[in-house]
């Protein structure tokens, strides 16, 4: 028999063990192809200007994001693939095959499954081409027309990243087997990750890893200004060391623990699977803390999608708080500018208020294309009423100020900028920030500080009052038709007007869809990874329960042993990622300068909990299925 068809005959008869890695690496690589199609097909590119590329950008970057994750996917698949077949393959040497013939049967074996999983990614790829972009313009609220467009481009792109980054892995294992003895080949499974350690070890472990997480986790919400970048990168691998540490330590401690204490174990079925499960931790802890890891990517990738398009929403509602802001030199003029808007529309309601640019000279603003601008406490307060904005500011006092803000999209600078401002020689300190839309578009043009209404006195004679005269229309679609008649006005000096069906935050909103995507590689790879490890156990551990039953354990019993051992399974990794969740997600709030994001933080946890108790359920039933029970 040729080592071709030997190796397409073990495919064959091992393919349903193949299949979820399979599977994994075939979405990752449609996922793959269709934004590497996205971009080379030009679909966003009827958008035009900025908004056509930063969307490119944002693809282009999630493309690599997806090809470094495939490097790190493949890198795994293919060592878990390599130990599994060690044993089996390593018999061959009693045939008379010779190490490089096994290797090259290794070679064959693993390269069909990368080619079952390149053609099965890019046919889906093709199929799903379509329907992909229409998703991401649906999500994005993109007007653009999609047509039925699979690039060559995005073909080749993909089929030359995938294979690359596979066939550089297979070489790794082909030269692995040729450096390999018999007895490793023979003894490979029941080497796979297994570590003897002590508890004096895993003590000094755990604390290593708590304080290691805990350092990464409070450096990635720490305010930092230009450094949060940096330090974003420095808590990342903190992070996954700690959780490394975490269940190399920590996590096996609690187990052996629990397990020595006999109150515990000897309850229900415990004695059935907790020495199972701490045999498991300490052989598979590294993947473990794999999956723990792709979990919190997922849940960041997810939580990040939603205060995008949250944020994105928020922008788009505090751009349209107004339809017209009319800028003038001159107080009282409402009434000639409401006179003009009715001859063509409805309004809905009005405000007005006076705004103070102060002269640079006697500020300490370092921004001289940004002027100081002083709002009268009481007529925001006013204003508020007028347009039915909450108001919940305190009077500031003389020393005092509070600071109008723009709602950021992201924002690195530092929040302490503003903290102290001094003018004419007198230091101001803020007591508040609000991002109530109060001055609707003109509130993202200027730094604007509130003040009582003795300090708005005191400090006219350093600046120049300019009045703003805000409309909204009850239909802000028919904006158009009063332009002429307000640019008319002698005193109209400037006017914002707002088309409600403009698009400029469609990039933004692409943030939201591709971020959804990017939670289905990670999360969708981490359940696969735990079925893989699951899997490869049931295999190896099926002798164990049949002499369970043989010795007179009803199944029964060991079904619920078994389900208590898989829920530990996903348990442990769910329960890390939901600690760390909480600040990742601040970490995001802290860079979109919100408050707290607690409902999205908790919207995503409930999402993957629901994604991993439908695999929970998947897993026990397959690996019951493969313990005959």
């Amino acid at each position: 028999m040729s080592m071709f068809k030997l190796a397409l005959q073990n495919f064959k008869a091992s393919f349903k063990s193949y299949l979820s890695l399979i599977i994994s690496l075939s979405f990752t690589t449609m996922i793959l192809a269709n934004f590497i199609n996205l971009l080379s097909s030009g679909t966003f590119a009827q958008l035009g200007g900025y908004q056509t590329r930063n969307i490119e950008a944002i693809l282009q970057v999630i493309s690599f994001v997806i090809a470094c994750f495939m490097l790190f996917f493949v890198w795994y698949a293919t060592n878990v693939f390599l130990t599994k077949r060690k044993k089996e393959i390593g018999t061959y040497v009693f045939m008379g095959l010779s190490n490089q013939k096994i290797a090259k049967l290794y070679m064959i074996e693993i390269s069909l499954i990368g080619l079952a999983s390149l053609g099965i990614g890019l046919g889906f790829g093709f199929l799903t081409s379509q329907l992909f972009a229409m998703i991401i313009a649906r999500m994005s609220d993109i007007a653009v027309e999609i047509k039925f467009n699979f690039t060559f481009a995005s073909f080749l792109w993909t089929s030359a990243i995938f294979s690359v980054i596979y066939m550089l892995f297979v070489i790794k294992g082909y030269v692995n087997i040729i450096r390999s003895s018999v007895l490793d080949m023979v003894s490979a499974n029941k080497q796979n990750e297994l570590v003897i350690q002590n508890n004096y070890f895993l003590v000094v472990k755990a604390i290593l890893g708590i304080f290691l997480l805990g350092s990464g986790l409070i450096l990635a919400i720490k305010a930092s200004g230009m450094k949060t970048m940096e330090n974003i990168f420095i808590a990342t691998v903190l992070v996954i060391v700690g959780i490394y540490l975490l269940f190399g330590g920590l996590v096996p401690f609690i187990l052996q623990t629990l397990a020595k204490h006999k109150p515990f174990l000897y309850r229900k079925e415990r004695i059935l699977w907790i020495n199972n499960m701490i045999f498991r931790v300490k052989k598979n802890y590294r993947t473990y803390a794999m999956v723990c890891v792709l979990m919190l990517c997922s849940l960041t990738a997810l939580a990040f999608g939603f205060a995008m398009k949250q944020r994105s929403d928020n922008i788009n509602h505090f751009e349209n708080t107004y339809t017209y802001q009319i800028m003038a030199d001159q107080d009282d003029l409402q009434d000639e500018f409401t006179t003009l808007i009715q001859k063509q529309n409805e309004i809905d309601y009005f405000s007005k208020v006076e705004m103070l640019l102060l002269n640079d000279e006697y500020t300490d603003n370092k921004y001289k294309d940004e002027p100081y601008t002083v709002l009268s406490y009481t007529q925001i307060k006013q204003l508020a009423e007028d347009v039915g904005l909450e108001f919940n500011l305190d009077n500031p006092e003389d020393d005092e100020y509070i600071k109008l803000n723009q709602l950021y999209l992201m924002s690195f600078a530092d929040i302490d900028e503003y903290r102290y401002i001094t003018i004419d020689q007198k230091k101001y300190s803020s007591i508040a920030t609000s991002t109530t839309p109060y001055l609707g578009y003109y509130q993202e043009v200027a730094n604007y500080m509130i003040v009582n209404d003795k300090v708005f006195q005191e400090l006219q004679a350093l600046g120049q009052s300019v009045y703003l005269y805000n409309y909204r229309l009850s239909d802000p679609y028919n904006y158009a038709a009063s332009l002429d008649d307000i640019n008319s006005h002698p005193h109209c000096l400037g006017l914002v007007k707002i088309d409600p069906a403009r698009n400029e935050n469609a990039w933004i909103n692409t943030l939201f869809s591709v971020s959804f995507f990017v939670f289905l590689v990670f999360v969708f790879a981490s359940g696969c990874i735990l079925f893989m490890k699951i899997y490869n156990d049931a295999v190896s551990e099926k002798e164990r329960y049949i002499i369970l039953q043989k010795i007179g354990i009803d199944g029964r019993i060991i079904k619920k042993a078994i389900a208590s051992e898989l829920k530990i399974t996903f348990l442990l990794p769910l329960i890390v990622m939901s600690i760390a969740s909480f600040f990742a997600v601040q970490a995001i709030a802290n860079a979109m300068r919100s408050q707290t994001l607690w409902f999205i933080n908790i919207l995503s946890l409930v999402i993957i909990y629901l994604f991993f108790i439908v695999c929970y359920f998947l897993v026990k039933k397959m690996y019951q299925s493969n313990v005959k029970l």
